[in-house]
């Protein structure tokens, strides 16, 4: 069974999540947002709580909120792979600059290395197959990581409880989101389960059904004629 915890961190809410097999020994870590000394440590002082090391960190995309913490964790446990695809290696390299009108955050560049993955290659991580859906619409090297025998999406900043990724960063892109949303991400059963990269986990049927930002209000209806009008009904 895979367990997971949330972190919420930093000032943007990022969520870190950790990982785990029953019986396990060692964990993964997604999106490592950790902005402040304290943060970092409830991170380490939970995994030296359960007895674990890390097996790897994932990457969602290059953000400087969700990379924040990357190199405190390599400090303690320098060994350890980080995921990320490779479109988003500029993005990681400059730091915070594409949000640049926030002059509130500390603006980082990050030199860790990285281990470039694709569109639908599998990490077998602790016992658990995670595929890689690369979802480019929020930055160019966006994914999204997807266990099918957990039922479990971790969907980064593409797709959100009720929303969608922003798109007017750098590398954004609105038309090219959607489409990694509509034909990636609501293909998957409607069952799964899905921590997105800021606010309250979901799933993929309700937000098929609910999300107003996945709603068809805006495509044509092939059987409507226009010349009929809309039908007024109770009146």
């Amino acid at each position: 069974m895979l367990h997971t915890r949330i972190f919420p961190f930093n000032p943007l809410g990022t969520n870190c999540t950790v990982l785990w097999e029953d019986g396990a020994r060692a964990c993964i870590l997604a999106d490592p947002g950790m902005s402040s000394d304290d943060e970092s440590a409830s991170v380490l002082d939970f995994l030296s709580g359960k007895g674990f090391s890390i097996e790897a960190i994932l990457l969602t995309h290059g953000h400087f909120d969700h990379v924040w913490g990357v190199e405190k964790l390599l400090e303690r446990f320098p060994s350890v792979p980080v995921y990320m695809h490779p479109a988003d290696k500029g993005i990681l390299l400059d730091g915070g600059s594409v949000f640049k009108g926030m002059q509130s955050f500390k603006m980082l560049r990050h030199s860790f290395s990285t281990v470039d993955i694709a569109d639908g290659q599998v990490l077998t991580l602790g016992g658990t197959d995670w595929k890689v859906i690369h979802t480019p619409g929020h930055t160019p090297g966006s994914v999204c990581f997807y266990s099918a025998g957990n039922n479990l999406l971790l969907s980064g900043d593409t797709l959100f409880a009720g929303s969608i990724g922003r798109t007017d960063l750098v590398g954004g892109d609105y038309d090219q989101l959607m489409s990694s949303i509509r034909e990636k991400l609501l293909t998957l059963p409607g069952g799964t389960d899905v921590i997105p990269g800021h606010g309250q986990p979901t799933s993929i049927a309700r937000e098929g059904m609910y999300n107003p930002f996945l709603q068809p209000f805006n495509e044509p209806d092939p059987d409507w004629d226009a010349q009929d009008g809309i039908p007024v009904h109770g009146i």
